[in-house]
Formats: structure tokens, C-alpha cells, sequence
């Protein structure tokens, strides 16, 4: 199953496509959300929007708890059974509100479900293992470490070549670009990929 979770950080501007997904919102995210994508649950503290969400949420959290409404609405759709999760709205904002969102990566992909941030100009996901690159030709991508050391085992199709580790406090991985349509990364570890949705 397809989860979308909307969040209240720079709103997304292109089409979402909510199809056979079960769509989580939360919060704040409703000012942006409504009425351009459907949604099926409302989660949250609701202290950023005035009056009552549609539709009416099951639960109002209280504003002041141990986890963010992001947080508590990922997990939600964990526990529902969703096996890929989209997130809108979780780029932009407050620097804090975007590190924290980058952490929900993190999170799904250490629970085993595919999760990508999708913002207007980027794709950001976390991905372990050999990791496909070939749809992404022509665009620039960053590589970085996430959770610990990233050791680079193999690599193809890339403009540039890697180290055989990156580590925190190192920007080698930053602004390659993908060549060829058969290329991909293998790597041990979690890697932060950063998809650059322009031109190169």
C-alpha cells in the first residue's frame, strides 16, 4: 500500500497523485492541502489552522508531547500497512522543522518502508544496498552519509567517482551527476540520496 503523509513546512506546488494511497495530513499542512489532494486523516494538534479539518480528525493531540505530528502521523502509516510512503511539505520552513522531517527518512527506512521527500526541486530518500540511479540520468545528485559511515562498494555511471567512505563532516558526495541509464550505487550502510529535479 502507497502512503502520502502531507506536512506543514514550504508547500508543494506540483500534482500529487493520490491514487490507491491512503493520504495522512498533519496539521498545518491542511491550509495547503485542502482541496488539492484527497485526505483520508487528519493528525495532529491542529494549533496551526483555524476552525475544524475535513475530515474531522479521530484524535487532537496535545500541543505539547514527546513527538512531532509528523512523527506520530509516519508511524500511523507504518502500522496501517504501508509499504511506500510520499512526503509533501517537508522541505523549506523552519531549519529545525526540515532536519526533523529528514529523520522520518531515516525512521521509515529503518522499519523496512521505502520513503521519499518529494519538494519542488528535489527527490530525497534514504536507500541502503544497490541503489538504482539510471532514471535520474542527466540530473545532479548528492550522496551523504546518514546514521553513520557510508562505505561506497561499487559505483556506475557517474560523472564522478567516489571515495571508497564518506563520512560526517565530508562533502565529497555532494553535486555528482548521473550519466547513463544503467547507473547505480552500491553501497554499505544508509545513503541520503539528493535528486536534484532541474536541469544539471
Amino acid at each position: 500500500m502507497k502512503g502520502i503523509l502531507l506536512l506543514n513546512g514550504e508547500p508543494y506546488s506540483g500534482k500529487i497523485d493520490d491514487t490507491d494511497a491512503i493520504v495522512y495530513c498533519c496539521d498545518g499542512a491542511y491550509n495547503w492541502a485542502h482541496g488539492r489532494v484527497r485526505i483520508d486523516k487528519n493528525i495532529g494538534d491542529f494549533d496551526s489552522i483555524v476552525g475544524i479539518p475535513e475530515p474531522p480528525p479521530e484524535e487532537v493531540y496535545p500541543a505539547e508531547k514527546d513527538y512531532t505530528d509528523g512523527e506520530l502521523a509516519l508511524n500511523r502509516l507504518i502500522s496501517a500497512g504501508a509499504g511506500e510512503i510520499e512526503i509533501y511539505g517537508g522541505g523549506g520552513g523552519r531549519e529545525d522543522h526540515f532536519l526533523g522531517n529528514l529523520q522520518l527518512l531515516y525512521l521509515a527506512h529503518k522499519s523496512g518502508v521505502k520513503c521519499t521527500m518529494v519538494t519542488d526541486r528535489s527527490y530525497i530518500f534514504p536507500a541502503s544496498g544497490v541503489i538504482p540511479l539510471g532514471e535520474y540520468a542527466g540530473k545532479t545528485i548528492s550522496v551523504l552519509p546518514f546514521g553513520g559511515i557510508l562505505h561506497i562498494i561499487d559505483f556506475k555511471g557517474m560523472k564522478y567517482a567516489y571515495p571508497k567512505t564518506l563520512s560526517y563532516g565530508e562533502c565529497r558526495g555532494i553535486s555528482n551527476q548521473v550519466k547513463e541509464n544503467c547507473a547505480y550505487l552500491n553501497v554499505d550502510g544508509v545513503a541520503l540520496i539528493i535528486v536534484n529535479r532541474g536541469e544539471v
